[in-house]
């Protein structure tokens, strides 16, 4: 009649496991992964993590935990990408919607190809931005608003980004 108590302990620890493994994902270093491998690609030197930056993003995130909608800020002196979900997003695949717009981007003509968005991926690599700050919140109708800061900013018209 004795059950082993090695399945319950298997199991606890695979669970401790995931659970820090989806934590993992949420980290600084898990932003700037994501940045400075696009960075890296074009050439471009990686961006350093700014806790100044950082706190403009999660003051502002935190203004959004009530409603998740992707509204930029307005009259900040940081370039911004926003991203949300329905549920949960990790910062990975955040920032690799930013970067997966690289596809629309033609350098040539410094322009994203017609129908299509790349002014996301085009801030990740902008030249001048050296700084990032970003932030994630659960929303109260269970969605994620996740929002990267740049300082300098990007995106200036008529410039290439790279």
């Amino acid at each position: 009649m004795g059950l082993s108590k090695t399945p319950v302990v298997l199991i606890c620890l695979f669970t401790l496991a995931l659970l820090h493994l989806s934590l993992a994902q949420d980290t600084q270093q898990d932003y700037l992964d994501g940045h400075n491998t696009a960075r890296t690609e074009v050439g471009l030197p990686p961006l350093t993590w700014d806790d100044t930056v950082a706190a403009y993003a999660q003051n502002y995130a935190n203004t959004h935990i009530g409603d998740c909608n992707l509204v930029h800020s307005q009259g900040g002196s940081y370039g911004e990408n926003l991203a949300g979900s329905t549920g949960d997003l990790s910062v990975a695949d955040a920032v690799k919607l930013w970067v997966d717009e690289k596809a629309n981007y033609d350098y040539n003509s410094n322009t994203c190809a017609a129908g299509t968005v790349c002014g996301h991926y085009t801030q990740v690599v902008w030249r001048d931005s050296i700084r990032l700050g970003c932030a994630k919140v659960r929303c109260n109708n269970g969605g994620t608003f996740i929002g990267c800061n740049y300082d300098p900013p990007g995106n200036v018209i008529g410039q290439w980004p790279y």
